[in-house]
């Protein structure tokens, strides 16, 4: 299964976090492993595009990380679209795919 995290601080996005695979099908025909990276590579892209130094990527085999450095309105709002694009897969194959709020005060 799929897990994504979410975390926020005081209610502000702070991280996403994605790690797992989904077990739909077999390693390189799973397509719902698919639509989660493409989305999550479109996000990052487009991030990147316009506003490079507004996060940092932590990605290694087993998690991928979204650290938001900058609260700034275009990357949030672009982070908010991947999240709703991710629910809607969770939807489809819940599964397959789980996401998780987690509010952390420091």
């Amino acid at each position: 299964m799929i897990r994504i995290y979410t975390v926020y601080n005081k209610k502000i996005l702070k991280e996403i976090i994605i790690e797992g695979h989904a077990n739909y099908d077999e390693y390189g025909k799973d397509i719902v492993c698919a639509a989660v990276s493409a989305t999550y590579l479109c996000t990052v892209n487009g991030i990147f595009a316009l506003k490079e130094n507004s996060i940092k990527i932590e990605d290694n085999n087993l998690q991928k990380k979204i650290i938001i450095l900058q609260q700034n309105k275009t990357v949030i709002t672009l982070l908010l679209n991947m999240i709703k694009c991710l629910e809607s897969l969770e939807k489809q194959y819940p599964k397959n795919i789980k996401l998780n709020k987690e509010e952390k005060n420091d």
